[in-house]
């Protein structure tokens, strides 16, 4: 099957990137589901895009296209500044995509110890586990069939799957899973309030929306294609003026 975005097929991606480089951009952004699809078309990957095996951002520097991933910081840093001192030290995470890879790696540099996998993928799942086993040996990290096998166990629950976005409504877990002790974090933002964000914070837990990801995630990538510090708390503020104005 051929992947969509924004009408354009995935396998699109040579020529789109080609079309960039030659006009003269500084660098592009990459989103679903190009992430992991982008990385063979690349020269080189930074280490974190390397670690993570997905990429977000590329650059165009003297004829060589870099990989970057800033995912995995935009979402570390909306985590620290939104949910303060909560426990994170074991983790669901509802999907092993580009951006599954990217908020497993950021768990595990917040000092996650056990992080459950679950995509509809089994097999995708387990190869996420691999990877980030190899990287992390001191955690324990593992694909699962079933989140309600490991729902009674967690701190909390990080969304990283398209369902829930303009297009694909809908949730990734079951809203009777879900108790007033958990915290949901959420990777999508358009919508900001998804539906599992809505049953979550009905159940009374704690919530994050994906906003300051893409935010922050952007700031990152803004910062590598220019070299000028962006204003973040000025970038937040317009993006939440822009989604209430």
């Amino acid at each position: 099957m051929d992947l969509q975005i924004n009408g354009r097929s995935a396998s699109q991606l040579p020529k789109l990137l080609d079309a960039a480089e030659m006009l003269g951009f500084a660098g592009v952004n990459i989103t679903h589901p190009c992430k992991q699809a982008v990385v063979p078309l690349l020269n080189t990957l930074s280490p974190e895009a390397e670690a993570i095996g997905a990429v977000n951002a590329v650059t165009f520097r003297a004829g060589k296209r870099t990989g970057h991933n800033t995912d995995w910081l935009g979402f570390s840093e909306n985590f620290h500044r939104e949910l303060p001192g909560v426990c994170a030290d074991n983790v669901l995470l509802l999907g092993a995509g580009g951006g599954g890879s990217a908020v497993c790696y950021a768990a595990l540099r917040m000092g996650a110890q056990c992080i459950s996998i679950f995509d509809q993928d089994y097999g995708r799942a387990e190869r996420l586990s691999r990877q980030y086993t190899a990287q992390f040996g001191g955690a324990s990290i593992s694909a699962v069939a079933d989140p309600a096998s490991v729902i009674h166990e967690v701190n909390g629950v990080i969304h990283a799957t398209p369902v829930g976005m303009i297009g694909h409504p809908g949730m990734a877990l079951a809203p009777e899973l879900l108790r007033s002790e958990l915290w949901v974090a959420e990777l999508v933002y358009f919508p900001l309030e998804t539906e599992l964000l809505l049953a979550a914070r009905q159940r009374g837990c704690l919530t994050l929306d994906g906003g300051g990801m893409a935010v922050f995630q952007a700031a990152e990538a803004f910062r590598l294609f220019t070299g000028v510090e962006p204003d973040r708390e000025r970038m937040l503020a317009q993006f939440r003026a822009a989604l209430h104005p």
